[in-house]
């Protein structure tokens, strides 16, 4: 089944899903093998819960709807069924990655985690529309892709990273199925002093591939480098798509926290 040609609900299908529960394949955070995993969605309580044991009173993890995330990955999983999912854990992204054999219980899922984003909106924006809120209900990744970065310093190495850029996140990995991001870089606007420049600066120390990006923040500048020109002007274009976009009042907020990181 290609889950590309699928059918996904818009907001006349969205039904009322107000509880799921059932079995996915879920890979290990440390040794990278799927096991099967017990899923609970509740709408209820708000969340999107997974067991370790089918017996097990306490859940493993925890996943608010309000910052749930699902997107079909299944070249990065290595599964035509596989979903990755995200949310916050302690204002980091955590990632999971599961599948399921059959390709139409995964959309159940996907649909089903729609759905409750969907009352979670109607919620918590109460005079947005519909066609406001569709697009909210799940998003993919701008951009994924390896590029090479060095530190705050920039005198140490470059190091050849995995980025995924998700809305104003750009986060990095030591490998792409990795649960935790290594680091996260918040992309503002152009109004709040972000900008982004084909090159590296004339200082720049090291070996590196030769297309240089720098994205330049109120706080300090950021190195990267791609190994093809391609990859160079899919990334510029990428984060001069964001830059260019007006942040939102919440954007502000999640802004300050990256600004506060330790």
């Amino acid at each position: 089944m290609n889950l590309k040609c699928h059918h996904f609900i818009t907001s006349q299908h969205l039904l009322t899903v107000s509880y799921r529960e059932g079995f996915l394949w879920k890979r290990g955070r440390d040794n990278g093998q799927f096991l099967s995993r017990k899923f609970v969605l509740s709408e209820r309580e708000g969340a999107l819960k997974y067991f370790n044991k089918n017996d097990a009173k306490e859940p493993k993890a925890i996943m608010k709807i309000e910052h749930l995330n699902a997107t079909f990955q299944p070249a990065k999983i290595g599964n035509p069924h596989g979903l990755q999912i995200t949310y916050l854990k302690d204002n980091s992204t955590r990632n999971i990655f599961v599948y399921h054999e059959d390709g139409k219980e995964i959309v159940d899922w996907f649909n089903a985690i729609r759905a409750a984003r969907f009352h979670y909106l109607q919620v918590a924006f109460p005079g947005a529309s519909d066609v406001d809120l569709v697009p909210k209900l799940s998003r993919n990744y701008l951009k994924e892709g390896y590029m090479e970065k060095t530190g705050p310093k920039q005198t140490e190495g470059f190091k050849k990273r995995w980025f995924t850029m998700d809305d104003r996140r750009l986060m990095y990995f030591k490998d792409p199925l990795d649960a935790f991001a290594r680091g996260e870089v918040f992309i503002g606007s152009k109004e709040n002093s972000y900008k982004v420049l084909e090159g590296l600066p004339p200082s720049t120390q090291g070996n590196h591939w030769q297309h240089g990006i720098t994205i330049v923040t109120p706080d300090r500048k950021f190195l990267f480098a791609c190994e093809t020109e391609n990859d160079q002007l899919e990334w510029i274009t990428t984060f001069q798509k964001v830059i260019s976009r007006p942040m939102l009042p919440q954007e502000y907020a999640v802004e300050a926290h990256f600004k506060h990181k330790p």
